[in-house]
């Protein structure tokens, strides 16, 4: 058995009466979870099952089914519910899954031959017109599939050990020379088809005996893909209090804000992990300043999640922390290369061996303290006609933290200057006053570095139009390609009056 199910069962045999899960209704002692991954488990191999998928809410039965799941030895699939249809069909077909583990009432995804009621009530295993005959994929335990910036998810597989090594680096970094009696619950807030809150949010606590605060996310205020609702997850955080949480930087932002209007968070939180994004130092900082727990890290799907973590026992703003224990980073022409626990390989390719360096495409450095610094992607890498190297996430970084903006990307590659394609931070914002926060940022920057125009958006980038991945990476091809003519005219005419470009693609405006 693995180290993770290994250390569940024990502390059920220590600890029985302990909880393990709370939901919205319902809540799992120690010993029950076990009673009832053991009695799903059984089901599954009785079932023949090779590979499935996972496909609900965030839920106490979605738990259940991962790990369920993991002991029978089938290699699972979670299918995150911010894909679109298009792109769920694609994980489907290219994982040739032969039926999907489903939990609670929702929405069907594709054609069944059968729905099968598990002993697990609310978790139904649906059996699947293809596929019939795939089984499980060796020394594969789980495939993450990740939308990255083109569109096309792909399979990332990842094995027992590799998952095993960042849930223990992770124990030890986090909960290492801290007072754990302030880190008993966490509530998972990211979706748990992401890596990272399946890793980091049920495994680690998990793994340590802790409580799960798992609950779906309408009752988080978070809905669809990209809608948050402030107030309702501000009042479900002082409801549950819980100790840590793992939130993007968008949210954090909305807590600074919150605080900023007199709104607090509840004393019980001891440790917020930020990820997923490039996180301003500025945003860190004025989360400390409101006593927000804020640390940032750095990871990726291919090294099964988390590599480098800011703690309260090894901290600097700006960095995203010290390697974890369990990984070798190293600095190769600019570029961040990380080994010791990369994955399987993408599903249908080649593996990578323990021993070889992968290149993740992100641009860094490491300080003599060993804290590393992100400082762009080497893809987005934009290089004025005046020969200067531009980081556009540098730039982003900065005008993120405006109150006007709401979100924003850099473009300029081949060009004298920089520009921006802005989303209002709201209705009620006007070109002015979006003007006068680029200038105020505009005033610490290069003068390489300058925003000299930029162009309002016509919607907000977000996974369901294809404008930003499931981690809320900006897809820089696909808005490129939706404001082409904006941009055009940006650069066809530096001295052309601001005006409203063809197919409505947004207005431009001018800085200076």
């Amino acid at each position: 058995m693995n180290k993770i199910l290994a250390a569940i069962d024990r502390h059920a045999l220590e600890r029985p009466k302990a909880i393990a899960l709370s939901g919205q209704k319902t809540q799992l002692t120690y010993a029950d979870l076990v009673a009832q991954i053991d009695e799903l488990a059984d089901w599954l191999s009785a079932q023949n099952i090779g590979r499935a998928g996972l496909w609900g809410e965030n839920s106490i039965e979605w738990i259940i089914a991962d790990l369920a799941a993991w002991k029978a030895g089938i290699t699972l699939v979670p299918l995150p519910r911010f894909f679109s249809r298009t792109q769920l069909q694609h994980v489907i077909a290219q994982a040739q899954l032969p039926c999907l583990l489903v939990c609670g009432d929702i929405e069907q995804v594709a054609d069944i031959n059968e729905r099968k009621h598990s002993p697990i009530t609310a978790i139904y295993l649906d059996t699947l017109v293809a596929y019939e005959q795939a089984s499980r994929i060796d020394a594969v335990a789980k495939i993450t599939f990740t939308s990255g910036t083109t569109g096309t998810p792909k399979g990332v597989c990842l094995s027992t050990f590799a998952l095993e090594n960042v849930t223990l680096a992770l124990a030890e970094r986090i909960y290492s020379g801290i007072n754990t009696s302030n880190l008993n619950t966490h509530l998972n807030l990211l979706p748990l088809s992401t890596l990272l809150e399946n890793v980091a949010g049920v495994y680690v606590p998990l793994y340590l005996g802790k409580r799960v605060v798992v609950l779906p996310g309408a009752a988080l205020g978070l809905m669809g893909s990209s809608q948050l609702s402030l107030p309702t997850l501000m009042q479900a955080l002082h409801q549950h209090k819980p100790n840590s949480l793992i939130v993007l930087p968008q949210i954090l932002q909305g807590f600074v804000a919150a605080g900023m209007q007199g709104f607090s968070l509840p004393a019980s939180l001891a440790f917020i992990a930020v990820g997923g994004a490039r996180t301003p130092a500025a945003l860190i900082e004025q989360a400390r300043t409101m006593k927000i727990p804020a640390y940032e890290g750095y990871g990726l799907s291919e090294c099964a999640s988390v590599v480098s973590l800011n703690s309260p026992v090894a901290d600097k703003i700006g960095s995203v922390g010290k390697a974890l224990n369990h990984v070798d980073i190293t600095i190769d022409t600019g570029v961040i290369k990380v080994r010791g626990n990369v994955f399987n390989g993408y599903l249908g390719q080649t593996a990578l061996t323990q021993d070889e360096w992968l290149d993740t495409g992100d641009l860094g450095y490491i300080d003599d303290e060993g804290f590393i610094f992100i400082t762009g992607r080497q893809k987005n890498l934009l290089i004025s006609s005046f020969g200067r190297n531009i980081s556009p996430e540098w730039i982003e970084a900065e005008l993120s933290l405006c109150r006007t903006i709401a979100q924003v990307m850099v473009i300029g590659d081949s060009q004298p200057f920089c520009s921006a394609i802005i989303v209002p931070a709201s209705a009620d914002v006007t070109a002015e006053q979006i003007t006068h926060d680029i200038r105020r940022i505009n005033q610490h920057l290069p003068d390489y570095a300058r925003v000299q125009k930029f162009i309002v958006a016509a919607e907000p980038f977000t996974p369901a139009n294809q404008l930003l991945t499931d981690n809320g990476r900006l897809r820089r091809a696909a808005i490129l390609g939706q404001y082409l003519h904006a941009i055009a005219a940006i650069y066809s005419d530096p001295k052309a009056e601001p005006a409203s470009s063809q197919q409505h693609q947004g207005v431009v405006y001018d800085i200076f």
